[in-house]
């Protein structure tokens, strides 16, 4: 009898263990037949971005810009939320965003973030960069540039800081000044004092 059960519940630990493999194999399968991700996309997963090297049977292999390889198993590709940047075309639309002191002009501030993202590097021509309000925040008018690339592979943080660097230059060039926050203190001062 205690054979029996300890058989028994040694086979229930073994079903349980390889329940999460055999889902793996399953999705692994899945993700190889349905093709809805493929090496050489970027995706994005839970904060990680990058291009999947390749698709195991059990993982996939993920490979970030900055040289980190994470292996996900397959079963999270399909259950979790997986942002694939390259599945329609590669075509990416990034913003950028910095604010303007309220004593500038917005329209030549949208102007010069338009002309430095047309000049960066990577930054399409067509669609062209577009510039827009985005708030009236407490120490700053809030402005974005939008702006497409096709090669997300490429990464997306370095050409996003590209076009910052060349809106920084700009502003300097032109005397468009970016604010920082600042706070007035008022001392009252009570009867009798």
């Amino acid at each position: 009898t205690s054979l029996t059960v300890f058989s028994g519940a040694v086979g229930v630990g073994i079903g349980f263990g390889l329940q999460k493999i055999f889902g793996n194999l399953v999705s692994g399968v899945i993700l190889l037949v349905d093709k809805s991700l493929k090496p050489g996309d970027v995706i994005e997963m839970g904060g990680v971005q990058g291009r999947i090297a390749q698709i195991n049977a059990r993982y996939s292999a993920i490979e970030t810009l900055d040289g980190k390889a994470y292996l996900i198993p397959n079963e999270n590709l399909i259950t979790n939320e997986v942002i694939n940047l390259s599945y329609a075309n590669s075509r990416l639309m990034l913003r950028a965003e910095v604010g303007v002191a309220y004593s500038e002009d917005p329209r030549r501030a949208m102007a010069l973030m338009e002309q430095a993202a047309a000049g960066t590097p990577r930054v399409l021509a067509d669609p062209a960069p577009k510039a827009m309000i985005t708030a009236f925040a407490d120490s700053s008018v809030n402005l974005a540039v939008g702006f497409w690339i096709e090669d997300p592979q490429n990464g997306t943080g370095n050409v996003r800081g590209a076009v910052l660097l060349a809106i920084w230059d700009a502003f300097t060039q032109h005397g468009v000044s970016i604010p920082f926050p600042q706070r007035e203190v008022r001392v009252v001062k009570g009867e009798g004092e």
